[in-house]
């Protein structure tokens, strides 16, 4: 594999990343709202008692589930599958370079995209608590960038899956926000109605948490604010108990098999169906 080749990609990739508006306006949309999130959050602080980076981190959770996915979906749909119908696939693989270093270098550049967005956002963010003088653990706030960074790229990850099986981007496009409704469903409240309608155990309704990518980021951002589970219920006690000082790694190691596993599909599917 030619390095050259692939540095040469990535910078493509993040010209176009930054020219494309969709992922300009989830990137403004993310800063902006996790700006006012952050100043709700310190100035109720003398009602509640409680300020700075923990409670933004707590309320910007649930902003990370809903956006932060659906700006890796997005993105990774439109990369393969919108330049095999505007053509320019064909003209990218007729120059001196391999298939793998095509995907990798696309990929590597669209999460390198988002890693800037995110950093922007939480660093505007942290700029704000700290400069109206609020506390907090800062370290609980930086591993929640990271893990919405591991999000990102497993969302974005998915989304090259799908980009590279179809052929139009519009299709690509449709899938990826079917699958982040069907993520985000199966969330809280998909999961509190699945249990009371089959009656489910606890074991299997952690096991249901434990494949949904958002579900897992949320379990390893909770547990990274709280040092324990109980907030989440009876399949948060279970995990905590069951799994111990093990529970982190595993949350990370599976957050990194959502980068890994449908990027290597990817990689498979698009050499199966090529250019066209």
């Amino acid at each position: 594999m030619d390095f050259e080749n692939v540095l040469i990609l990535i910078q493509k990739e993040l010209r176009d990343a930054f020219r494309n508006r969709w992922f300009l306006l989830y990137a403004i949309a993310f800063t902006a709202l996790s700006l006012a999130l952050a100043w709700f959050s310190v100035s109720g602080a003398g009602s509640f008692g409680v300020a700075g980076f923990g409670r933004t981190t707590a309320g910007l959770i649930n902003l990370i589930l809903l956006i932060v996915p659906l700006m890796g979906l997005t993105l990774g749909a439109m990369s393969v599958a919108g330049e095999r119908e505007k053509g320019t696939l064909v003209y990218l693989l007729a120059q001196p370079i391999s298939s793998a270093e095509l995907l990798l270098g696309k990929f590597v550049g669209l999460s390198l995209a988002l890693t800037a967005a995110l950093v922007i956002g939480f660093g505007l963010t942290g700029i704000l608590i700290a400069f109206m003088g609020s506390g907090g653990d800062f370290m609980v706030y930086l591993t929640l960038l990271v893990l919405s960074i591991l999000l990102a790229v497993a969302s974005l990850s998915m989304g090259f899956l799908i980009s590279a099986a179809v052929k139009k981007a519009a299709t690509a496009v449709g899938l990826a926000l079917f699958l982040w409704l069907i993520l985000v469903y199966f969330g809280d409240l998909g999961l509190m109605g699945t249990s009371m309608v089959m009656q489910i155990d606890v074991q299997q309704l952690l096991a249901l948490a434990l494949i949904n990518p958002l579900q897992v980021f949320k379990l390893a951002a909770v547990l990274d604010l709280r040092d324990n589970l109980e907030v989440l219920g009876p399949a948060g006690i279970y995990a905590f108990r069951a799994y111990g000082q093990t529970l982190w790694p595993l949350l990370i190691g599976l957050l990194f098999s959502w980068v890994l596993v449908p990027f290597a599909l990817a990689t498979q599917a698009f050499k199966k169906r090529g250019v066209l």
